[in-house]
């Protein structure tokens, strides 16, 4: 314990030097306020119920610093120069990166350094920044607090951009420890299309934290297609906040894709706000040795005639740890809502182990929910079939759990992305699992 109050004092004095540096003068007095819930708030622990499973210790005992020089960016240019690259807007150490960066945008859409528009044309992001994702746990408040630079995306009234866009935030590999708070903030307005990729990539051994935070603000009838694929280095922690709300009729459908760190945690939640508004969320977390992978998400049923469907799969290896805590809430005025909520962890190993928690949190009277999870292994007899056909041991095993996690790739809608994780999947067979780039 004393360990961990030295380390978070660490935090308030850098957030004393840093202040008048930080970008936004609108956001003087939230950061301040922010600063406070973190300090009376801490790192969690154990004890409280939705971190009952996820020990952050490790991660509180390390002084993590900002990053104090520029990197060395030529290891990286393989990750930054991907397929999705034509729509892309990069960023190495949490600050944005010219030269890994696209100029060229479909009409309708702005994509920009976030620090950039703080400080030059605060008037669009004033009404929504902080206004989506709120404080609600300390991760998110140190964000709120200290974050520089980010993302902001702005697909107007009736856009409809083909190719997705690209949010990219890079580590480098560093003596020391750093730490990274990325902003993202998209707004799709009323009536727009769009789909929208962000990628936390590390290098092999770099340890580092990255503490994320995104807001998804989704106007009337809009729709939002959202991939997240995290592959950190197994060395680093990964802590996220994804937060959306959604107007009348807006949908959302999100693709979690976790793959790294050595401790992984992402906070999704949809908050339905608008009569008639869809939400879909998929997730596939993969994890061995001894990593550490968190999935909490809440769904918010705030009004009526909303739709969620929710299917999470987790794959374990070694001694990995996982947690699923989903949470769907269907508030008094939501009648007709219809929600549906599922969980499937395959384990690999007899020392894996999975934590799942479904929920159901139901006040209104006329609705259609159901929930479910399952854990188990690979079937025995589907492996002696495979390998009575002349199938070795190890490709038996991969084509079994490639299966296994081809629901939620399949349904990844950018068709780089849905290919490179196909290419992911032989991480679980004997001699893979290294990470990074």
């Amino acid at each position: 314990m004393t360990v961990t109050l030295e380390t978070k004092d660490l935090y308030l004095q850098e957030f004393e030097r840093a202040e008048k540096s930080l970008p936004g003068a609108f956001l003087k007095n939230i950061r301040r306020s922010a600063l406070e819930r973190f300090s009376t708030l801490g790192f969690p622990s154990t004890q409280e119920e939705d971190w009952r499973f996820t020990d952050v210790a490790p991660l509180a005992e390390i002084p993590y610093r900002p990053p104090t020089h520029t990197a060395d960016t030529a290891p990286l240019v393989a990750s930054a120069r991907g397929p999705l690259k034509d729509y892309q807007i990069a960023f190495v150490d949490g600050r944005f990166t010219p030269d890994f960066s696209s100029s060229r945008l479909p009409s309708g859409v702005t994509v920009g350094s976030l620090a950039s528009f703080l400080e030059k044309d605060p008037g669009r992001i004033e009404p929504y920044l902080t206004r989506v994702a709120a404080d609600g746990h300390s991760f998110t408040a140190l964000n709120t607090a200290l974050h520089r630079d980010g993302a902001f995306v702005h697909v107007r009234k009736g856009a409809r951009p083909e190719q997705p866009i690209h949010l990219l935030f890079l580590s480098s590999r560093r003596a020391a420890p750093f730490v990274t708070y990325p902003r993202v903030l998209a707004v799709i307005e009323e009536g727009a299309r769009a789909m929208l990729v962000q990628s936390f990539i590390g290098p092999a051994g770099g340890t580092y934290f990255t503490n994320a935070v995104t807001e998804l603000s989704i106007g009337d009838g809009a729709v939002l297609d959202y991939t997240l694929v995290q592959r950190e280095s197994h060395d680093a922690f990964h802590i996220a906040t994804i937060q959306a709300r959604q107007g009348r009729n807006a949908a959302l459908t999100s693709h979690s894709i976790a793959l790294g760190a050595r401790l992984a945690r992402t906070d999704l939640g949809a908050v339905l706000n608008g009569e008639g508004a869809e939400c879909t969320l998929n997730g596939l977390y993969e994890a061995t040795g001894h990593q550490h992978v968190d999935n909490h998400t809440t769904i918010d049923h705030a009004t009526p005639h909303g739709t969620s469907r929710e299917l999470y799969k987790g794959i374990l290896d070694g001694k990995a740890r996982g947690v699923f805590d989903g949470r769907i809430v269907v508030r008094p005025q939501a009648q007709k809502t219809n929600a549906i909520q599922t969980n499937k962890n395959l384990l690999l190993s007899k020392e894996a182990l999975v934590h799942t928690k479904p929920q159901l949190e139901i006040f209104a009277n006329d609705v259609k929910c159901k929930h479910g999870a399952t854990i188990g292994q690979l079937d025995r007899d589907v492996l002696f079939y495979l390998r009575s056909r002349g199938i070795g041991p190890e490709e038996a095993r991969r084509i079994l759990i490639h299966a296994f996690a081809g629901e939620i790739i399949d349904k990844v809608q950018v068709d780089a992305i849905r290919n490179q994780l196909g290419g992911c999947i032989f991480l679980m067979v004997p001699g893979a699992g290294k990470g990074g780039t």
